[in-house]
């Protein structure tokens, strides 16, 4: 008996918690490299050539200026929960190019300036783009209130 419970909160509440503290770790750790970029310097320079296509076709400047600025809007939607797997896609994107131009020649240690980290960030982005936001997110309260059906 007691199991059939655990088993309902893992499926119900237990979901959306999990998922509010995935959302506020990714947020974390995406906004801390935006507010980095924000106030260094364009180092992009140095490997707009390992940028892969179409992103090496852009200005240094734009690529530094989109990288920063996702880095910084979409983890403030995440912690709100809104447009949620839209911008997990976006930052989806974002730490495949970083994967591909800065880490992955480095092999797997971080200590090296690896891919390890950017393994993560993909690992965790995973269930939010595909499961969404959960109960706890403006999402949830936006479709709820227009009575769409979610998978929430």
């Amino acid at each position: 008996m007691k199991y059939k419970y655990l088993n309902q909160f893992s499926t119900t509440w237990g979901k959306d918690i999990s998922l509010l503290i995935l959302r506020l770790f990714v947020a974390y750790e995406f906004i801390e490299a935006g507010l980095e970029k924000w106030g260094g310097e364009n180092w992009f320079a140095h490997i707009q050539e390992a940028f892969p296509i179409p992103f090496n076709w852009f200005p240094v400047e734009l690529n530094w200026q989109i990288a920063m600025w996702a880095e910084i809007i979409v983890p403030v939607l995440l912690v709100i929960g809104l447009f949620g797997r839209i911008g997990s896609l976006i930052l989806f994107v974002l730490t495949l190019v970083a994967w591909y131009a800065v880490h992955s020649g480095n092999g797997y240690n971080v200590c090296h300036n690896g891919y390890k980290m950017a393994v993560i960030y993909l690992i965790t982005l995973i269930p939010l783009a595909m499961q969404g936001m959960g109960r706890f997110s403006l999402d949830y309260l936006i479709c709820s209130r227009c009575s769409i059906k979610t998978t929430n």
